[in-house]
């Protein structure tokens, strides 16, 4: 572990790299300031802008969105009680009221420092964990891929937030929309109406710009978030620096997020959301004043932000040893590898072991740059707060049409990325969750090769998924996610009875 990460240490210290980290960490504390504009709206719409370039260039500006923006929705949580994304929520809890009694910027300097932390901890048990878990995925095969493949599709039904009939209807437009193109091995077109420009199957960026960036917008548009009024505020940096009795108030709930929000981070479906949550309940469980809560503990700002900034550490985890995306974002993030040209999963380590380690690297680097911009810049954002009220949806919506075009110079893409954002627009409405729908789209073909790769294996024996001890464990674990929410919502229905 220890001389992979060091090359990618001597790696990122290039000075574009480091300008790279760097915008990545600023834009993703920027999405969690602003509501309505999520880590994995942000990688959508700044996704065109990465075709082309250094495959590592591109991975460390996306994934420094990503762990920037559980940090960033902290700012406007704590001191306006409006939460910059979900996994910010429940900071809302105990933030705003320190913020009444005028230790807002406590609460701040104790979130960064958590966050800091905890996403330090995530990042060890990261190089710890990642490369033992591909190595052990080297020896899959076909059958293997494919049974892991139906774990990932099972486990994201959890996106729904218990709706997994919600979840399956996007994740069966995926697949059905993935197999859209040139058959591989009869080189056949399939539902392409005549169409050339399908023969290549859907484009992921228009389709992941439309689904996640302007249906967003739209959304915002037709249900606008309610506007807040705010005063100047004014942050010294003294006023952010928690004490050294703060400090010993809150360590022990910083270490307990991060390892807390590690493991759950790791879960597909769990995420960043559940983990501070998960998080705030074990430091009221744990208080000796758990009455006090919700009414300004340090505790409960520490904890679950040290647990959403160590989760965003955890999603990285199957997402490079395996190829699984756990969350919404990670799903956009996935194919922002393949379209760079990197394939995640078990063959990351050893065929792109630079990339890997590299992005890896920029991630300690990536923390250290957080802690910074959010002791000493949270007056800016509070600034960009107010001004994005107004001018956001021009921004975004203007980014999301010139990156589609520019990727091919071609209308099409356009026309296919307002499709989408009709797609986006319905389910957001609905409640469908569209993480399944584009998981399922990048996953699709590869899942669709491994399981005729395995039949002709097989000479077309089904029963070849049950004669290899891995896939039988793959597939019993995916039969236990898809039913255990429905065993444990008809218990639950026959206590309520007795």
């Amino acid at each position: 572990m220890f001389a992979p990460l060091a090359e990618g240490f001597a790696r990122i210290m290039d000075p574009w790299l480091l300008l790279m980290c760097f915008a990545g960490t600023f834009a993703g504390t920027l999405v969690g300031v602003l509501p309505g504009l999520g880590p994995s709206a942000a990688i959508a719409v700044l996704l065109p802008l990465t075709f082309g370039i250094d495959p590592l260039t591109g991975l460390v500006a996306m994934a420094g969105i990503y762990y920037g923006a559980m940090y960033g929705g902290t700012i406007t949580s704590v001191l306006l009680n409006v939460p910059g994304e979900s996994a910010s929520v429940v900071t809302t809890y105990d933030g705003h009221p320190l913020a009444k009694q005028g230790k807002g910027g406590v609460a701040l300097g104790l979130a960064a420092i958590g966050s800091f932390l905890a996403g330090t901890i995530g990042l060890i048990l990261l190089s710890i964990i990642a490369v033992p878990l591909a190595s052990v995925a080297l020896v899959f095969g076909p059958p293997e891929y494919f049974a892991i493949m139906v774990l990932a599709f099972v486990m994201v039904s959890s996106l729904a937030r218990g709706n997994m009939v919600k979840s399956f209807v996007s994740l069966m437009l995926g697949l059905l929309l993935a197999t859209i193109g040139q058959d591989v091995v009869s080189g056949q077109a399939r539902l392409t109406w005549g169409t050339m420009e399908l023969i290549d199957g859907i484009g992921f960026i228009p389709a992941v710009v439309g689904l996640f960036g302007l249906a967003e917008i739209l959304f915002d548009i037709f249900h606008p978030p309610q506007q807040v009024e705010i005063n100047k505020i004014r942050l010294r940096i003294r006023d952010i620096m928690p004490s050294w009795a703060d400090l010993k108030q809150t360590w022990g709930s910083m270490l307990r997020g991060g390892f807390v929000g590690f493991f759950l981070g790791i879960l597909p479906g769990a995420g960043a959301t559940i983990a501070s949550f998960v998080s705030y309940g074990l430091e009221k469980q744990l208080s000796k004043t758990p009455e006090k809560f919700g009414t300004g503990m340090l505790e409960g700002v520490a904890g679950p932000e040290s647990a959403n900034n160590s989760a965003s550490s955890g999603a990285f985890v199957p997402l490079l040893a395996l190829g699984i995306p756990g969350t919404a974002t990670t799903s956009v993030l996935i194919g922002a590898f393949i379209i760079l040209g990197i394939q995640p999963g078990p063959r990351l380590f050893t065929e792109h072991a630079d990339v890997a380690w590299g992005l890896i690297a920029s991630m300690y680097v990536g923390n250290v740059m957080l802690l910074a911009q959010n002791i000493l810049l949270v007056p800016f954002f509070i600034w960009l707060f107010v001004i994005s009220q107004r001018t956001l949806p021009i921004i975004v919506m203007s980014l999301c049409v010139v990156g589609v075009y520019s990727v091919d110079n071609s209308m099409w893409d356009v026309w296919l990325m307002l499709m989408f954002t009709v797609i986006g627009y319905g389910f957001k409405a609905s409640g469908i969750p569209a993480a399944p729908l584009v998981m399922a789209l990048v996953l699709g073909a590869d899942a669709e090769n491994a399981l005729r790769q395995s039949l002709v294996i097989s000479m077309g024996s089904p029963f070849v998924f049950l004669e290899r001890p891995i896939c039988v464990v793959l597939l019993v674990v995916a039969a236990l996610c898809l039913f255990y929410p429905m065993i444990r919502s008809r218990f639950k229905s026959v206590v309520e009875t007795e």
